[in-house]
């Protein structure tokens, strides 16, 4: 059963982070910003100006103490010890931001917004570096951990990138739609009716494995390898839209959340784990014992048809409302997933150990 921290907010939650102290952070409709204690308690609120939703909410990775929120064009940084008028306000983006992210460095923020643009901005010297972009809907940005210069976005128009911070366009991009036609040799007609919108992505401590999830309800595993990524895992994880993945820190465990109410615990360390000491390698092995259908032209290799059977949840929450955001963290001792979903309270579950 879920224990429930209510008394934070009267709006529903859409963003939930965790800092290194065990601090948590949500951000909800109407401007609503609230930290928690590790036991559930409100310990601080604030209500930003004009009352927009506060739609993402990061922890600097270096300075516990360091809050950055969106809501909407906007980028406010709190200080979380005087919850009182931001230190610092951002207006860079010219649409609602649907994403922040920091880097390990805590030397560049990146906000992705409903214009399809990353507006990538140079936190020491207050200005925007970069301006990246997608085609539509940019609906996330993750920094790579241990790579400061890299990050990975995707967006409603289906497709997942790979940025690094020196160039403008991207390293790479895959269409996650081309890949189903390519796969399926045909438009099946559940691509019409149900497109792989890409709409979260998480990436796994060692920076080179990433997850995403989808409107189709398949969760996609990626691995880069240089200046590209190739799939190395796709199965169906929802009746419905994934609209969260989370990589636990550790090993290759990953969390997804669904508009289907639901929250899956996967472990993919067979899949993904065997970290080669050198990718290319592992890639050719791949190659020589693929089927001659592989493309070896970057495009993304074939997938096994029972790959979908083969990959089950290791945990299922039968939460039971669609799931706006989730965190994962070590509270009392042990380790929980924090659910944000249409009310206005969050769900806490235990997980197993890995």
């Amino acid at each position: 059963m879920a224990v429930k921290w209510i008394g934070g907010h009267s709006s529903s939650i859409l963003c939930l982070n965790i800092n290194t102290e065990g601090l948590v952070a949500s951000g909800a409709e109407r401007g609503e910003l609230t930290l928690w204690d590790g036991g559930g308690t409100p310990a601080g609120q604030l209500q930003l100006p004009m009352a927009d939703d506060v739609t993402s909410v990061v922890f600097s990775p270096r300075c516990p103490t360091r809050l950055y929120t969106s809501h909407g064009e906007t980028v406010s940084l709190l200080d979380v010890r005087s919850l009182k008028e931001p230190v610092e306000r951002f207006r860079v983006n010219e649409e609602e931001i649907n994403c922040l992210s920091v880097n390990e460095t805590d030397n560049f923020l990146a906000a992705a917004d409903d214009s399809g643009a990353i507006k990538v901005m140079d936190l020491e010297n207050k200005k925007v570096s970069r301006s990246l972009r997608h085609s539509n809907i940019c609906s996330s940005v993750v920094f790579r951990p241990q790579r400061p210069q890299s990050l990975v976005s995707c967006g409603l128009d289906m497709q997942v990138m790979l940025w690094n911070l020196q160039k403008a366009r991207p390293l790479w991009t895959t269409n996650l739609q081309e890949c189903e036609m390519e796969e399926d040799g045909l438009q099946s007609a559940g691509q019409f009716f149900n497109p792989p919108l890409a709409h979260s992505l998480s990436v796994a401590a060692c920076g080179n494995i990433f997850g995403c999830g989808a409107q189709d309800g398949k969760v996609r595993i990626f691995r880069v390898t240089g200046v590209k990524f190739e799939r190395e895992l796709e199965f169906q994880g929802h009746s419905l839209g994934v609209s969260q993945v989370l990589f636990m820190p550790e090993a290759y465990w990953l969390l997804t959340g669904g508009n289907d109410g639901k929250v899956l615990l996967w472990d993919v360390s067979s899949d993904v784990g065997k970290q080669q000491k050198s990718p290319a390698k592992s890639l050719q092995r791949r190659k020589a014992q693929a089927p001659a259908s592989t493309r070896k032209d970057g495009k993304l290799n074939k997938v096994a048809s029972n790959e979908h059977a083969r990959v089950s949840p290791k945990l299922t929450i039968e939460h039971g409302e669609k799931v706006n955001w989730i965190s994962c963290a070590e509270l009392k001792g042990s380790k929980r997933v924090l659910v944000a979903d249409q009310s206005s309270s969050v769900s806490v579950y235990p997980l197993p150990e890995p």
